[in-house]
Parts: C-alpha cells; structure tokens; sequence
C-alpha cells in the first residue's frame, strides 16, 4: 500500500498521527538503546575528572604553603645576615676609634 491510497482510506489525520507514533516510538527506541548507555559511562568520567581536579586543588594548596614557608625563612635569613652586617660594621666602627684614641 501506498501512502496515496492510506491516506484516501483513513484520512489525513489518522496516518499522520500513526507516522507521528511510530516516529516517536523510533526515537524513543534509540535513546533507550544509543543515547542513555553513552550518558552512564559520560557521567562516571565526568566523576573521575571532578576528583582529578579536586586532588589537583589540593596540591596546589600545599605547593603554596610549602612556597611561602620557603620565602618565609629567605625573609627571616635575608633580616639575620643584614642584622649581623650591621653589627659587623658597629665593631668595625669601635675598634677604628679605639686604634684612633691610641
């Protein structure tokens, strides 16, 4: 049978609808079979990259806590050596002004 004579038959109304049903059921049919089995493997990669990217944050937290205790102590080291320079240059100056006094 054609669609000509289906539609001479039944009328417009009730092939549409039927092509619209098997239509339906079509689509239906593929997302059940393709569609839905793809999203489940999607969603757990999409897990493990969440995680990844969570731990990832979580050494970036720790590499920067790790840098700023190391410039911390180039910090405290940098004060120590000038702090002791300083004294250097005062027993310097004290021991030309003894040498002068002599």
């Amino acid at each position: 049978m054609d669609i000509a004579g289906l539609i001479s038959q039944y009328g417009f109304p009730v092939v549409a609808c039927v092509g619209l049903g098997y239509f339906i059921y079509y689509v239906w049919d593929y997302v059940n079979k393709h569609v839905k089995p793809q999203l489940g493997k999607m969603h757990m990669a999409l897990v493990r990259v969440i995680d990844q990217t969570r731990m990832l944050d979580q050494d970036m937290i720790r590499l920067q806590q790790k840098v700023n205790v190391v410039l911390e102590y180039n910090a405290r080291k940098k004060i120590i050596e000038e702090h002791e320079e300083d004294e250097a240059v005062e027993e310097l100056a004290e021991l030309k002004e003894k040498i002068k006094d002599v």
